[in-house]
């Protein structure tokens, strides 16, 4: 059986995606299973199963892949494939690419997650001519991935792009780091729902509140889900948050962009899927930015920001891009003449 299949696994808190493609990148299959990883035992397990389960669905076997591919969100020693730390999922010490490669047998490549975002949306034909980029992935946690000159960054201690433990507000919310006013305790899908549930409990979301007040009288607890649903219904208590959760994201483009001289910043996770309660507020904190200074205006171009859609698979795609490495030069297809696949669309900024 010839070994033509290409394995990319992104891997969250409460769900495994796993997306095949065939060895020029065309895709096979999708698969997203919904579980509750967190024991580091069960872990290589968890992901092979997912992997046995989506080629099974499409009438493939194991003996078919060529290489495997997989993003973690937290910390990670590429050479070795070991998750040395992955706080959301509970992981210590895992020796996930090993033991990976041995169920396979084939090649595993092991990345933080949004870092395997920015490489694959480096070699995607949409960012064609974007050397310099960043994914900022706004979702559970906060965090970029950067690619300078075609490459990803990840700096002397691997930490490049770690901009949600940045503090934005000096005397903002505690973050879970132990600092105040981070950037994830302000714009991540936990900090926006902790400071929901905080104001309704100050009772400051009473009566212009009164959504969030409902929602979490119902629930019991809130989701940034929740709050956005509770700003689009006209709740100010929840458009005061998404606000300034947009000012925020806002701030960082503007400092990834000045750090790094990049060309583009990309947003994704699940934050962003709010739409244009999500994207409006940022666009307007990047034009107070602009307003304010020559330079950021300078610095900040039209198109410096692009919302990637719901669909957009970044970190799944990330993944498939790292088993197309891991697979060795006799599989690898150069950037410049990769074939027709799914583009990662992106909206577009509207323009000053």
């Amino acid at each position: 059986m010839t070994r033509s299949i290409l394995a990319g696994i992104d891997v969250g808190g409460s769900k495994i995606a796993v997306l095949l493609t065939d060895l020029a990148l065309r895709p096979i299959a999708r698969r997203v299973v919904a579980t509750g990883v967190g024991d580091p035992a069960a872990a290589v397990g968890q992901v092979a199963d997912a992997v046995e389960v989506a080629l099974h669905e499409v009438g493939r076997r194991t003996d078919e892949l060529a290489a495997v591919g997989i993003g973690v969100p937290g910390r990670v020693e590429p050479d070795t494939g070991v998750v040395t730390l992955a706080v959301n999922l509970g992981w210590h010490e895992v020796a996930l690419g090993a033991g990976l490669a041995d169920r396979f047998g084939v090649p595993v490549a092991v990345e933080n997650d949004v870092k395997a975002a920015a490489a694959g949306l480096a070699s995607r034909d949409q960012t064609a001519g974007i050397a310099d980029l960043a994914y900022l992935g706004i979702g559970t946690g906060i965090s970029a991935g950067v690619v300078l000159g075609g490459r990803l960054y990840r700096g002397s201690r691997g930490l490049a792009g770690e901009i949600g433990h940045v503090v934005l507000q000096a005397d903002g919310p505690v973050c879970q780091c132990g600092l105040r006013g981070c950037f994830e305790a302000i714009a991540s899908g936990r900090g926006i729902s902790e400071l929901a549930e905080a104001a309704v409990r100050a009772d400051v979301a009473r009566p212009d509140g009164a959504v969030l007040a409902t929602t979490l009288h119902a629930k019991g607890r809130l989701t940034a889900a929740d709050v956005y649903a509770a700003a689009a219904a006209g709740d100010v208590a929840a458009l005061a948050i998404v606000e300034g959760a947009g000012r925020a994201v806002a701030r960082a483009v503007h400092l990834l962009v000045m750090t790094y001289d990049l060309q583009t910043v990309f947003l994704g996770g699940g934050v962003t899927g709010a739409g244009a309660l999500f994207r409006d507020p940022v666009l307007q904190g990047l034009d107070a930015l602009r307003d304010r200074s020559p330079l950021a205006r300078e610095a900040l171009g039209p198109d410096v920001v692009r919302v990637l859609p719901p669909d957009a698979d970044a970190g799944a795609w990330g993944a498939v891009v790292l088993a197309r490495t891991a697979a060795g030069p006799v599989h690898e297809t150069p950037i410049s003449g990769e074939p027709s696949r799914p583009a990662v669309a992106a909206d577009q900024p509207r323009r000053r």
